[in-house]
């Protein structure tokens, strides 16, 4: 019989002692700790027994039900708990899998099946990358259902589609970002009530996301410290419910150029409005959705309708063939790297939830990174050793020797 309750043991921090801990899956299947606070092992193992009855009670034996009805209930228990788009995301990986093995019942789900479903995709011309993303999809759905006791197994554990080639960063130029804005402003003449040139400024000078941009409200803003808040917002009279992503709420520095044209842009302002960058209209607009109960947290995300659209336009006005607004952001990540911030705090401005996000999308190898390479590699063909470019920034001692080398025990 599966155990539900492991006891492990866990140092303190001094490492002179250790307690024991019980680890186990709760009935909504979220990984629980629990720490029972001495080191007895008799009393731990009674601790643990009466934890595992006591899961037991609650916990449903092994289902027998087709894939459609299987996926339509994990749907459901996890509806609320992660955001509507990975739901989707997740529905779709879904009705792939069932396309590719069959509505078979959930409890004949091999391995194999896995393999079948990524030569499936594959053959349906879906890059690597979203064949990835798609097993991530089912293999968390499957190890859900495991956690609840709906299997015995997780079918998919192991299974591990072909890594994906990291795909170029974009950045743009000190050039393009300067058309941008010039088309920018060209763009608002023509009567467009979005501020698209401060929004570029604010994405290139803070890295927000495009969602954090346009939800960002002048409570945000505190114009005395320089700064600006992303911060997620509550459903109240003035403002729709909106989630950051990874719940990573953070500070975030305004150049003086950014504060200037925030404060000309509260000043022309009408009141009533407490979002910077939604316009008026469309603002009085999503107020009568809201009335009317046509608004969703989803449209949240991105207030501002054709958004994309909007922005190829003054890209293509720029001159410039490529790139999109998040190549704004990690055009502004990957400056702050070369600028000297370290990876660690790119990573807390930028509100990723893990360092390998950090390390695989935006750290952009740049012009001078190449410069600098290429130079090490003309001083190495030319036989410059170690020791001599140590010896550059030195002065010699009396023995002739630099103090940083007359320092060394070098042996004859």
């Amino acid at each position: 019989m599966k155990e539900l309750v492991r006891l492990r043991m866990r140092p303190s921090h001094d490492r002179k002692s250790f307690r024991y801990m019980l680890d186990y899956v709760d009935q909504n299947g979220k990984r629980r700790q629990i720490s029972l606070g001495h080191a007895d092992k008799r009393q731990a193992e009674r601790q643990r027994h009466e934890k595992e009855l006591e899961l037991r009670v609650n916990v449903t034996d092994p289902v027998s039900m087709k894939l459609t009805d299987f996926f339509r209930d994990s749907l459901a228990r996890t509806k609320g708990q992660v955001r509507a788009t990975t739901l989707r995301e997740t529905a779709k990986s879904i009705n792939d899998f069932i396309a590719c093995v069959g509505d078979i019942d959930v409890q004949e789900v091999q391995y194999q099946h896995g393999e079948q479903f990524i030569q499936y995709c594959s053959g349906q011309d879906i890059s690597a990358a979203t064949v990835a993303k798609k097993v991530k999809h089912l293999k968390r759905v499957f190890q859900l259902a495991e956690d609840r006791g709906q299997l015995d197994r997780h079918p998919l554990r192991k299974l591990k589609p072909s890594k994906a080639p990291r795909r170029k960063i974009r950045v743009f130029t000190v050039d393009e970002y300067a058309r941008l804005c010039a088309s920018a402003r060209q763009y608002e003449e023509k009567g467009r009530p979005v501020k698209w040139e401060l929004l570029i400024r604010m994405c290139l000078g803070t890295g927000m996301r495009r969602g954090e941009l346009m939800n960002t409200t002048w409570r945000d803003i505190d114009f005395a410290n320089m700064t600006v808040e992303v911060s997620p917002k509550k459903d109240c009279d003035d403002t729709w419910e909106w989630h950051i992503k990874d719940t990573d709420r953070r500070t975030l520095p305004l150049t003086a150029d950014l504060v200037k044209l925030l404060v000309e842009l509260q000043l022309s302002q009408p009141e009533g409005n407490p979002y910077v960058f939604v316009p008026m209209a469309r603002y009085e607009l999503i107020q009568e959705l809201r009335r009317s109960g046509q608004w969703t947290v989803e449209k949240g995300r991105s207030p501002l309708s054709k958004f994309c659209h909007h922005f190829n336009k003054i890209r293509a006005r720029a001159g410039i063939a490529s790139g999109t607004f998040h190549d704004l952001r990690r055009t502004c990540l990957s400056n702050w790297i070369v600028q000297g911030l370290s990876v660690h705090e790119v990573k807390e401005l930028a509100g990723h939830a893990g360092i390998e996000t950090t390390d695989r999308f935006y750290l952009a190898v740049r012009k001078d990174v190449v410069d600098r390479a290429r130079a090490a590699s003309e001083a190495s063909r030319k036989g410059d050793s170690v020791a001599h470019l140590l010896r550059a920034p030195c002065e010699s001692d009396k023995s002739g020797r630099p103090p940083c080398v007359s320092a060394l025990q070098v042996k004859p």
